[in-house]
């Protein structure tokens, strides 16, 4: 088989690395039902089918498409050619299905977006990404990385880095060195306020980080709101904790 030309635009390094692909896979807790995003060459495909139950593929690129039903053709028909971020999960299990991928760098963030939106459906994820952007979701409060993805995802979701892994075992390699990540869905994974406004107040904070939550939030409250009387209001987003981005989205209801 030909080997697939990894595209620039869809953000394409594959894994050459044999023991970091079943290494991957080992640590993919849940073998029932697993999507995996943007197989590519299916590097972590071939560790991935006698483990799981029921193994889906998505992957955008038509040649790694191709590529894929001629090396795996018993799992042809479980291969979706789409765009993950504009699949309705639905569509593709009827039920709570994992998640695992060596993710695009240029999308990784809207991945887990997707992925909190749709949160009743996936317990877990196991995924590469950047180191950065893997060392900023598992930042504490108080750490400059700190920021709307670390709180929102920490919300539902107990964060793990896994291993690092080095450029040199990739095709092409990347620029930046690479991350594997857990995310274990929490048991209770509602939170005890209006979850929209939840989100809004992350957002709208950190979009504004450098200001107090007394400035920056300014456009959610009633204007009968003291926020003298709540110390919460003096601090900066980066300063709170998911507890008390409830406490705070609590206060603004």
């Amino acid at each position: 088989m030909i080997p697939v030309n990894p595209k620039k635009n869809l953000g394409q390094h594959f894994l050459n690395d044999e023991n970091i692909a079943q290494k991957i896979v080992d640590n993919l807790q849940s073998n029932a039902n697993v999507l995996e995003i943007g197989p590519g060459m299916g590097v972590l495909t071939k560790y991935l089918i006698p483990k799981c139950d029921q193994l889906k593929l998505i992957e955008i690129d038509h040649e790694s498409v191709e590529y894929l039903s001629e090396a795996y053709p018993e799992s042809q028909s479980n291969i979706i050619q789409a765009n993950f971020l504009k699949v309705n999960p639905h569509e593709i299990f009827d039920q709570e299905f994992s998640i695992i991928g060596n993710f695009p760098y240029n999308i990784s963030s809207q991945i887990f977006f997707r992925v909190i939106e749709n949160r009743e459906m996936v317990p877990e994820v196991v995924g590469m990404i950047q180191k950065e952007v893997a060392e900023r979701l598992v930042s504490p409060p108080g750490n400059k990385t700190y920021g709307i993805l670390s709180v929102i995802l920490g919300a539902f979701y107990e964060m793990e880095i896994l291993f690092m892994v080095g450029e040199n075992v990739f095709t092409p390699p990347p620029k930046v060195k690479s991350a594997v990540i857990r995310l274990t869905r929490k048991e209770n994974y509602h939170l005890d306020c209006n979850e929209k406004l939840f989100f809004n107040v992350v957002k709208t904070g950190f979009n504004q980080r450098r200001k107090t939550l007394r400035n920056s939030l300014k456009s959610l409250w009633i204007n009968k709101l003291d926020t003298d009387d709540y110390p919460v209001f003096k601090k900066r987003p980066e300063q709170l904790g998911v507890g008390e981005f409830v406490e705070l989205t609590k206060i603004l209801s």
